[in-house]
């Protein structure tokens, strides 16, 4: 079962025609959530966050979509898929109408819960990928529908056996992963690309740069980053909501350790 406008619709039926705006153009936003045990992680961050990049879209918000009600729409969801714990996927997409101008920036919404699962893996390769790059501005930096780079990103994954990639902006610097943020770690120092180099505001990422911030014994840095440092860290982790963080455990011929991610693992799961 799916959500269209506060409908619960099967998946099976037809929701809307070829003349979704989500479809033509990218003219969409979405917020992965984590719901376990009934509980919807980090409710408060993903509804901000949404609601910034609707502003940010010139998207019409609805006065019908507060918190309470942002929170109600997919908890209701979960229940009638029978979920105690869910992956779901918020989009927002403007009414159909116009070309490239909309006729209307009122919005439809789109609301799926799938059976979560979250499982970090002990061995994880990645590799740069090289083919085309993350544009260093904001528009990159929140959740649209245009995800080619990504798409194309993970074919390029799948081709080589790996289990993720690292993408680079024009500027040849690391962004993030194909599914998440990515830090570094040398020594006591932190690292993560800042959001000006194209990253997406992850809410994770938000969540672990709070938890370094409070701990005496590593140093936080939002700075530019080359790839050659990947070669020189003790640590590289990958932030999503759903997996919470995932150490990278081999980049070429490099072997990292884990100690800081499951460190800060701990941390992470005391603020559910």
């Amino acid at each position: 079962m799916v959500n269209f406008n506060g409908i619960i619709n099967k998946k099976s039926e037809l929701l809307f025609d070829s003349n979704n705006r989500a479809f033509k153009y990218g003219d969409a936003l979405f917020e992965t959530l984590k719901v376990k045990n009934s509980q919807i992680y980090f409710l408060e961050d993903h509804y901000f966050r949404l609601m910034a990049s609707m502003r940010m879209l010139r998207m019409e918000i609805p006065m019908t979509f507060t918190l309470d009600f942002f929170e109600e729409e997919i908890t209701n969801l979960v229940k009638h898929n029978n979920l105690n714990s869910a992956r779901v996927r918020f989009t927002v997409f403007r009414k159909p109408g116009g070309f490239y101008e909309p006729q209307t920036n009122k919005i439809d919404y789109l609301i799926e819960a799938t059976q979560l699962i979250s499982t970090p893996k002990s061995t994880y390769r990645v590799d740069l990928f090289k083919d085309y790059f993350v544009h260093s501005g904001l528009l990159s930096t929140i959740k649209t529908t245009n995800k080619i780079t990504n798409v194309l990103a993970s074919i390029f994954v799948a081709e080589n056996e790996l289990d993720n990639g690292i993408l680079l902006n024009e500027k040849k610097r690391i962004v993030e992963a194909i599914n998440g943020n990515v830090f570094l770690v040398k020594g006591n120092i932190i690292k993560t690309p800042p959001i000006s180099e194209g990253c997406i505001k992850g809410i994770c990422r938000k969540k672990i740069i709070e938890i370094i911030a409070s701990m005496e014994n590593y140093k936080l840095q939002e700075v530019e980053i080359s790839p050659f440092e990947l070669l020189k860290a003790d640590e590289v982790f990958i932030t999503n909501v759903i997996i919470g963080i995932q150490p990278i455990t081999v980049y070429k011929k490099c072997n990292f350790t884990t100690y800081v991610s499951k460190e800060l693992t701990i941390e992470l799961a005391n603020l559910i």
